[in-house]
């Protein structure tokens, strides 16, 4: 920036923060339209300044491209309610929060062999629970150990995090009309049996438009399974202002080198998307560690309880 530039930003409410900011990127911060008091401009002014700036200059080079329709036959169509709602979320989500993703994978071999040998106490008959509802379970008990994970940057500008002592876990639920995130509230006083008839119970409330809006809101982490569709890992994007999600892949079966021989074990893909700002690699791998042995051989007996 030249000097007349910067002799005139001296005129402009702006804190030292955002002037360096604005100096580093070669923005004229009389340019930027402040948003505390008196138009005082900080730092996040000057990234949405920026975002709207290339935002427009893509739209005007996609735009200005080519029709889809000089290539062949097309239809349009509209897009989907519950998608057209989702959207600005979710580029909100990926444009201001920098996503990393760890991906591991989990052994649920006992389990998975505990989960089919549930029985009703009463009728003798075979349970059938989820493998999510031990999965819910076992996410709470990690996020005890790692209450980072439990929170929300709410005001980055002043340094503020939010951190929660509910434990209200998010899942994705494709319907027909678009992805919908219900929270499972209080997770951490249930137990196994009331989790799965939870799940049981919004997923059909979600696909029937029953769910009520404010079950959206309000979460610690969320959880995405793929695994009744199909595929390993992915990158899930955060659900903000929640700081992680977890991503579930299909689980199956694979040689593992356990005491000096190869065994067949099941195992969970995961992946864990995190807020680095918050929420550094080693805290992620850590994080995992202890999500996989709370999915581990002892830990889904005590789960049922």
């Amino acid at each position: 920036m030249n000097d007349l530039a910067d002799k005139n930003n001296q005129n402009v409410l702006a804190s030292p923060k955002a002037r360096k900011f604005a100096r580093e990127l070669g923005i004229n911060v009389k340019d930027v339209s402040g948003s505390e008091r008196l138009g005082r401009v900080i730092e996040k002014d000057i990234k949405e300044f920026i975002s709207s700036k290339i935002s427009k200059k893509e739209n005007i080079k996609i735009n200005n491209e080519y029709k889809h329709s000089e290539f062949g036959k097309v239809e349009i169509q509209e897009i989907p309610r519950i998608k057209r709602i989702a959207a600005p979320h979710l580029v909100n989500s990926w444009k201001n929060i920098p996503h990393v993703t760890n991906h591991d994978e989990a052994d649920i071999t006992e389990m998975e062999e505990f989960r089919s040998s549930l029985k009703d106490i009463y009728t003798g008959e075979k349970k059938k629970i989820t493998p999510l509802a031990f999965i819910i379970k076992a996410v709470v008990s990690s996020l005890k150990n790692f209450p980072s994970f439990n929170s929300s940057i709410d005001d980055i500008e002043n340094g503020k995090i939010t951190m929660k002592k509910y434990y209200h876990i998010g899942i994705a639920v494709d319907t027909s009309h678009g992805l919908m995130v219900p929270k499972i509230r209080n997770v951490d006083k249930k137990n196994i049996n009331q989790i799965s008839k939870e799940l049981k119970k919004v997923s059909e409330d979600c696909r029937n438009l029953k769910i009520d809006k404010k079950e959206f809101f309000g979460g610690s982490i969320t959880i995405t399974s793929l695994g009744g569709i199909g595929g390993s890992f992915f990158t899930p994007i955060i659900n903000y202002p929640e700081v992680a999600i977890l991503g579930i892949g299909r689980s199956y079966k694979k040689q593992l080198f356990i005491n000096g021989k190869f065994i067949t074990r099941t195992v969970l893909p995961l992946s864990l998307s995190y807020d680095h700002r918050i929420i550094d690699g080693a805290e992620a791998a850590r994080f995992n560690n202890d999500l996989k042995d709370n999915l581990g051989s002892n830990f889904a007996y005590k789960l049922a309880i």
